[in-house]
């Protein structure tokens, strides 16, 4: 349904480039798919949800598809928050 993904690699740039591919509403570079900040626009794309966006200036922009890209620099794989309590 294109809510969220994720991408391991160690080549950020060739991640960049796939994710113009990716039809998602939130993409990770080398981190999990939970744990959005709340202030970071998000919603998925397609036949997900309800067909808004939630999370700031992007309500107004309804017919934009936006997409949130995380990166991890760290070059270490983090553990699931989850995991962690």
């Amino acid at each position: 349904y294109g809510l969220s993904s994720s991408l391991y690699t160690h080549d950020v740039d060739s991640a960049f480039r796939a994710i113009r591919d990716i039809e998602a509403g939130i993409t990770y570079i080398n981190g999990p798919t939970i744990g959005a900040e709340a202030h970071m626009p998000f919603g998925g794309v397609k036949e997900t949800g309800n067909g808004h966006r939630e999370g700031g200036w992007p309500v107004f922009e309804f017919f934009t598809e936006i997409k949130t890209v995380f990166v991890d620099y760290s070059g270490k794989l983090q553990r699931a928050q989850i995991d962690n309590q």
